[in-house]
């Protein structure tokens, strides 16, 4: 059965943690502070994209494409044994396989993206569809939402989930960018069409994120082992975790913020 979700006014809620992925499919930086813009995502957050061969992408005129078009976890899962490091200010990307470097581009640059989407092409082998390329265009996200959103997630319904499947998750399986300490399992459910106020910014929570299979991979392994999708639907009858949320008021917000829905 479905958890039955109160709508009680919530008590104090704050920031756990804050994440964003510079490149879509790859691993997060931990952040402790961002600065946000209305109708904008987190700056940087998945601003880069591994497009498929065939994959009809037009920098030039960037357009809202679904995740199938480039390499993700759902696909990919040996993209989550891989460690990256994006270094902003040189535009460059790392990726380290088992505390070893194996790969380096600085993405200003054609010929850093083309090692970066050579060595990705070599790892994933039968994985990929034709010549893969490493893809940007200003001012695009490419997020799985057609909107430039934020997801967040409660801790205390990652802790329910846990219950439901006997075992510990990181919260990374997620690809969050924001988690929330303080509220009541799936609490956030009942925040659909309200606004969130956190530190000086202001959010509208627009709807229920549904889970695919890239929540089954283990974040350090690479490895399927456990199934998340089927978990929620055994143990709440739906397949959702988190909520989308759009930036209406901008400003400034840091882990240990205090979250309150209006």
């Amino acid at each position: 059965m479905e958890t039955q979700h109160d709508t009680q006014t919530p008590g104090t809620a704050t920031v756990a943690a804050l994440w964003r992925y510079p490149v879509k499919g790859l691993s997060p930086e931990d952040l402790q502070q961002i600065t946000l813009t209305p109708g904008d995502g987190i700056p940087g957050d998945r601003r880069y994209a591994i497009a498929h061969g065939n994959t009809p992408f037009d920098p030039s005129a960037p357009e809202w494409l679904p995740k199938h078009n480039f390499l993700m976890l759902a696909k990919n899962p040996a993209l989550a044994a891989l460690t990256t490091r994006w270094i902003e200010v040189a535009h460059t990307l790392t990726i380290e396989r088992n505390g070893r470097q194996v790969a380096r581009g600085d993405l200003s640059t054609p010929i850093g993206r083309v090692m970066i989407a050579q060595f990705l092409a070599a790892y994933l082998k039968d994985g990929v569809r034709g010549t893969p390329q490493l893809v940007e265009a200003s001012g695009h996200m490419f997020s799985d939402h057609k909107n430039k959103v934020l997801s967040l997630f409660s801790e205390a319904s990652l802790r329910d989930l846990e219950r439901v499947t006997g075992q510990s998750l990181d919260p990374r399986r997620f690809r969050g960018n924001m988690m929330l300490a303080g509220l009541r399992p799936w609490e956030e459910f009942t925040w659909i069409g309200r606004e969130l106020e956190v530190g000086g910014v202001r959010l509208r929570i627009t709807q229920r994120i549904d889970r695919c299979p890239a929540t089954s991979v283990n974040p350090d392994s690479g490895k399927v082992d456990i199934n998340i999708p089927r978990a929620l639907k055994a143990g709440f009858g739906h397949i959702d975790f988190g909520v989308y949320a759009e930036v209406i008021d901008g400003g400034s917000l840091a882990v240990g913020d205090r979250a309150t829905i209006l």
